[in-house]
């Protein structure tokens, strides 16, 4: 039962994944394509932790805090750069 549930999630989150690759190459503005860039990061964060749960090691969990941890900051660092112009102040 737990292995079909993963893999209809893998499943569901690759399309995820596809579908914000789409809107990253062809959004129509920039604040489209990081929007769509945050919600990659995110999914992949999920992918991980998803394969983890499959794998049964939690050297993954680590992974996906790592690439939470800098997107946050990444994502942060391009919506100040889009208002303002200037990361640093």
């Amino acid at each position: 039962m737990l292995s079909t549930a993963v893999t209809i999630a893998f499943a569901c989150i690759a399309a995820a994944l596809l579908l914000n690759f789409w809107r990253l190459v062809r959004g129509p503005s920039l604040p489209d394509r990081i929007l769509a860039l945050d919600t990659m990061y995110i999914n992949t964060t999920a992918l991980l932790v998803l394969f983890g749960i499959h794998q049964g090691l939690t050297v993954f969990f680590e992974a996906a805090l790592l690439i939470a941890l800098m997107g946050f900051v990444g994502t942060v660092a391009l919506c100040k750069y889009l208002l303002r112009g200037d990361i640093i102040e």
